[in-house]
């Protein structure tokens, strides 16, 4: 892995925690546990070591993008708009991306009170079911071609414009677009999260990261993530015995062994080719990368040079 990030800064955790002087609010336990993602694993030491220096390296980019955006006014005599801030969250299946997301959500959201900080997840830009069907897709779902790429691009487009806008909302229980729409009123900062966010559209026209101020990109072993994907996926299937809607209730009157079986062949046949063909590839494009251990812990910083 490190060989082919000839372009980052590696920090130990050790270094990274003492990077800057603690003056940000911090969690309580009860806000931590209300932001874990299933089967995810953070603790307040976590918080303090990795995410408080990340929210002041982010307040740094905020700071140089502004001053950027006003002298660029001078330049062109005339008064630029104030921009939302993006910053996009990406990484495996499993690996954690939602937690990141939440609670940089929170980290920001306490740091700067008079930012509106909003998160969105790219599982809405998903096309619904019966759309992959149609195009023979399902069996794709989460690869590149099961997006709708165009639309997410004029999402973040109309935001970057500082526009109000309605956006699908996905369901993880019925594992469908949901009818409702969710609105995004123009927010300060704009979290973006989803295991597509630095990949490009179809016609190369954009890239997703032309709108993106900072960049995270969560990774960890293989290994690691598959072992963490199972457990979720067991974990799902005992929040689901009771509840016939849910998605994944029809594998819970199957036989347990089979249904791990499943659960293994779709990590090996569509995760982690998924992973390895379009997730990962993209990691470069990231401003920072946080490396997990085995047991969730961020034990290494990488940070792009240039």
């Amino acid at each position: 892995m490190e060989t082919e990030l000839i372009n980052y800064d590696k920090i130990t955790r050790r270094i990274w925690q003492n990077l800057y002087k603690k003056t940000l609010p911090t969690l309580t336990e009860k806000e931590l546990d209300n932001i874990k993602s299933i089967n995810d694993e953070i603790s307040l030491q976590d918080v303090n070591d990795v995410y408080l220096p990340l929210v002041q390296l982010i307040r740094i980019y905020m700071k140089t993008m502004s001053d950027l955006s006003f002298s660029k006014g001078l330049f062109l005599q005339k008064i630029a708009d104030t921009q939302p801030f993006i910053i996009g969250i990406s990484g495996s299946v499993a690996v954690g991306k939602s937690t990141t997301a939440r609670l940089l959500q929170l980290l920001l959201s306490q740091s700067l009170k008079t930012s509106s900080v909003a998160l969105v997840t790219t599982d809405g830009f998903l096309y619904p079911n019966q759309v992959l069907k149609e195009k023979n897709l399902l069996e794709r779902k989460g690869f590149p071609e099961s997006y709708d790429m165009e639309s997410l691009i004029n999402f973040l487009s109309a935001i970057k414009s500082g526009k109000d806008v309605e956006i699908p909302v996905y369901s993880h229980e019925t594992y469908d677009i949901l009818p409702e729409k969710e609105l995004i009123k123009s927010p300060n900062i704009l979290i973006v999260e989803g295991i597509n966010v630095f990949q490009s559209t179809l016609n190369k026209r954009l890239y997703i990261n032309d709108f993106f101020d900072f960049s995270i990109y969560v990774d960890a072993r293989e290994a690691n993530i598959e072992r963490w994907y199972l457990e979720r996926f067991k974990t799902l299937l005992e929040l689901a015995k009771q509840d016939k809607s849910n998605y994944y209730h029809q594998f819970t009157v199957l036989d347990y062994d089979d249904v791990l079986k499943m659960a293994r062949d779709t990590w090996k046949k569509v995760n982690l080719v998924n992973l390895r063909d379009f997730i990962e590839p993209t990691r470069s494009r990231a401003e920072v990368i946080l490396h997990k251990d085995r047991t969730h812990k961020i034990d290494k910083i990488y940070l792009k040079k240039y």
